[in-house]
């Protein structure tokens, strides 16, 4: 008789237990300082659930790796969530965990908190690094990138932040605040029961509140190009809007039935995450807008028939992080379809019946699909082989995700999105 699923709430709940704890040790350890915490820098939402994973994979003790949950009343019996009884949505989470707890459990002591310091930005202690451990971080932070981009996560974030800045500190001193806002709620303008993305329902999006309580000054990511008057930031908005439409379109105008329509059917706030983070890659990839060499983005712009080219150095020095990451993207996707056209050509020449897959068309499929646990082969080398491909595919997926995430929050940006998405997106 098969096992009953556990209730996806309760299970939210547990994960939110254990993302507290987890938090607290970061921060314990010095992985996390309390002005990241309280600042809620974008990459947060990543490192934090992608550091509760990591923790639950070293408690682990079972095989099949299996979480402990904690117990609903003191009289419940012991529970663990296993494949058996996970709930379906979040399936190919635990999955993707259970293929690194024994990865993880591997590593020697120094090597794995190496990999916590990977998977918090820090770089590695140990000389040489274990390769091993960027691909695990890559595939915990794929993850967690998921996570972060449910409206569930989204909307408790703020109070496991808080719980760790709080856990330790005196009662009598300056209380710490979190300034993390939640990003606005697209789900419902997509639902099938709203009347479409034009619904005068939606029109607006709640305001954030313009100052937070913190001890620590304010946060640095974006402060101060929110402003209306800084018009490198509206060169940047309006050519992230010109590919996000054309994203858009492409949804609109297959014949075949798009992956991204389905997500924004059945999961619109991971859709609309997925939508930005395709359009990062279409301005990464279109001739001429990324010029790697020069350094500069040539923006779009209503006023200079060209476009307008765009250097980090010509930014407000907030903006110059994302500039150059933008950049640095663009750099390295154009590279990649250089490869991928490169391997396809060889494997033509050599008259090889299996074309390997663009690890281009691979990184797009995971912005779409999420991270999964591939099939395995006897082959050892040939399963390494794979690995090692498909951990690069994740890593960039990763890098490009964590840029939509940040453009995303910048309301500069997504205060006129809603209306990219009402004009051109898939209609319920």
């Amino acid at each position: 008789m098969p096992s009953s699923k556990l209730d996806e709430e309760y299970v939210q709940n547990s994960f939110h237990t254990y993302l507290k704890s987890s938090l607290t040790q970061a921060k314990v350890e010095r992985l996390i300082e309390d002005q990241v915490l309280a600042s809620a820098e974008a990459d947060l939402m990543i490192s934090g659930p992608a550091l509760c994973l990591y923790f639950a994979a070293l408690r682990c003790t079972t095989n099949p790796p299996s979480v402990p949950l904690p117990r609903s009343t003191k009289s419940a019996p012991p529970l663990e969530l296993t494949a058996d009884n996970c709930p379906p949505a979040f399936l190919g989470f635990l999955a993707v965990w259970a293929d690194a707890v024994p990865r993880i459990q591997c590593l020697i002591p120094q090597d794995q908190h190496d990999l916590a310091r990977i998977i918090c930005g820090l770089q590695p202690i140990a000389v040489p690094q274990n390769t091993e451990c960027a691909g695990i971080a890559a595939d915990l932070r794929a993850v967690a990138i998921e996570i972060s981009q449910r409206r569930t996560f989204q909307d408790r974030y703020a109070s496991d932040l808080q719980a760790a800045l709080d856990a330790g500190s005196s009662s009598g001193g300056l209380k710490v605040k979190t300034s993390f806002v939640p990003p606005p709620v697209y789900s419902d303008q997509f639902a099938a029961e709203s009347s479409g993305y034009g619904s005068k329902k939606f029109s607006s999006f709640p305001s954030s509140p313009s100052s937070v309580q913190s001890a620590f000054p304010p946060p640095t990511p974006f402060p101060t190009i929110l402003t209306h008057d800084t018009p490198e930031i509206d060169f940047i908005r309006e050519t992230l809007y010109s590919a996000l439409a054309a994203v858009l379109e492409q949804i609109v105008t297959s014949h075949n039935p798009h992956p991204l329509a389905r997500l924004f059917k059945y999961d619109p706030p991971r859709a609309h995450f997925a939508a930005v983070s395709l359009a990062i890659l279409e301005v990464a990839t279109t001739q001429g807008i990324i010029l790697p060499d020069e350094n500069a983005i040539m923006c779009v712009s209503a006023r200079e028939l060209g476009g307008h080219k765009l250097t980090p150095d010509a930014c407000p020095e907030p903006l110059r992080p994302f500039m150059m990451e933008l950049i640095a993207i663009g750099r390295d996707a154009q590279a990649m379809q250089d490869g991928d056209n490169e391997a396809t050509i060889k494997a033509i020449e050599r008259g090889d019946e299996d074309i390997p897959e663009p690890r281009f068309e691979r990184v797009q499929a995971i912005i779409i699909d999420g991270v999964r646990v591939g099939r395995g082969t006897a082959d050892d080398n040939c399963r390494r082989r794979k690995r090692s491909v498909e951990g690069r595919a994740v890593a960039f997926a990763n890098r490009v995700n964590a840029l939509g995430l940040s453009i995303s929050r910048i309301k500069a940006f997504r205060d006129r999105e809603k209306e990219v998405f009402d004009v051109l997106g898939p209609r319920p």
